[in-house]
């Protein structure tokens, strides 16, 4: 296996998770019968550019172009985030009306129906063609493909270019990283903008977020490699902000190299001593991870096989891709959580892949009265243990797997 982006020969294993089914590939009852296709779920560093990298063992248009399981509309939290990024994004920069707000791997439109009721001109692209239907039943133009060169040059001979582009979570679903950023480059306005958001792999190993691993993300990013990567096609990252979503994301601003419009920012280079001060230009950095996923790992069985023996009753809540990463490379199955709650109806009365997990609403929870509700999607805790706050009423507690176990 290569490294996508520089080429070089990959040797150095960053993480062995095992052989997984895609994480959001529920299953229907009568599926139960029929195989599962397993994947390697192995992750390589690159010795030279340092990207963390899985090889494409399940192919991206299998994973999105059919009856993709994730919806951005079912998370308060996420919601919440969108409005504010509307918000930021049209006080810090010179939008109008005029301008033309375009969004790669725009899901079902939870982001873009907030500029579209602010006047502005909104384009989507969403290869998932049932999140994709969402977005139009909304009212958002959206396009059903994958984005690359190819598209943005349709894109551009019928003059459709971007003031604003936006990729939130979606350049760590790239398996064609040369082809993805070039088409960014194509596709935007020569005095427009680039935001780019994805979980920073500063914050994976520093937090020991294993469970963010799972097929449908190709690459793990620091700030330094990905600043190399929009370097190598003239794009420059003038500013970046650091948040905590998703355990800790990275907010990344770029321009075309020729726009001096935009000064680079102090946060640039700070952030880049940040990463050279914890080694993260160094291998050593990387290779001590799989020791702190056992930890996680062993402290979890030994928990939930206690409880089973003490009769203790223990439900999951979020059926998240992160949780199936932690439940299979675990090798829990219903006998030692029962079943796993969800809001989205999408998931509802379906099984979570490879641990046949049976996924059901939240009413189940009240009528069960477990002991023990585990928060699989960790990095909305706070929004999930207020809804369910009433588990106290029978003396349960939630318990949050990573970075390390805890009861609360």
């Amino acid at each position: 296996m290569k490294c996508r982006f520089c080429g070089k020969e990959l040797s150095h294993i960053f993480a062995d998770l095992g052989n997984a089914p895609p994480s959001n590939s529920f299953l229907r009852p009568e599926q139960l019968n029929e195989p599962e296709v397993f994947y390697p779920l192995k992750l390589f560093v690159c010795d030279r550019c340092f990207l963390v990298q899985v090889d494409e063992y399940k192919k991206s248009d299998e994973i999105f172009n059919h009856d993709y399981a994730y919806f951005s509309s079912y998370s308060k939290t996420w919601l919440d985030n969108a409005r504010e990024y509307v918000r930021s994004m049209t006080e810090r920069f010179p939008l109008n009306r005029e301008s033309m707000i375009i969004e790669i791997a725009s899901n079902d439109g939870y982001l873009l129906q907030y500029f579209k009721e602010r006047g502005f001109n909104v384009l989507g692209i969403e290869p998932a063609k049932n999140t994709a239907h969402i977005a139009k039943a909304k009212g958002i133009d959206t396009i059903e493909d994958f984005f690359g060169e190819s598209l943005a040059q349709n894109l551009v001979k019928k003059h459709i270019k971007a003031d604003l582009l936006i990729g939130n979570n979606v350049l760590a679903h790239v398996p064609r990283i040369h082809d993805f950023v070039k088409g960014l480059k194509t596709l935007l306005k020569d005095n427009g903008i680039i935001t780019m958001e994805f979980p920073h792999l500063m914050q994976l190993i520093g937090q020991n977020q294993f469970d963010t691993i799972y097929h449908e993300h190709f690459s793990y990013f620091s700030f330094m490699t990905v600043r190399s990567i929009f370097e190598s096609y003239k794009l420059i990252i003038f500013d970046v902000d650091e948040l905590t979503t998703h355990g800790g994301s990275l907010r990344i601003y770029a321009r075309h190299e020729d726009n001096k419009d935009r000064t680079i920012s102090r946060n640039v280079d700070s952030l880049l001593e940040k990463e050279h001060s914890i080694g993260m230009n160094k291998m050593d950095f990387y290779l001590t991870f799989q020791d702190k996923i056992n930890k996680v790992k062993n402290e979890f069985v030994e928990f939930l096989i206690k409880q089973n023996q003490m009769g203790k009753k223990v439900v999951a809540y979020g059926a998240a891709a992160k949780g199936n990463t932690l439940l299979n490379y675990c090798g829990i199955k219903s006998d030692l959580v029962r079943f796993v709650v969800d809001a989205s109806p999408h998931k509802q009365g379906k099984l979570l892949p490879a641990s046949h997990i049976p996924v059901v609403e939240e009413s189940r929870i009240k009528d069960y009265k477990p002991d023990y509700v585990i928060i699989l999607p960790w990095n909305i805790k706070d929004e999930i243990m207020a809804q369910l706050n009433y588990i106290r009423e029978w003396g349960a507690k939630f318990v949050i797997a990573v970075p390390e176990l805890q009861t609360i």
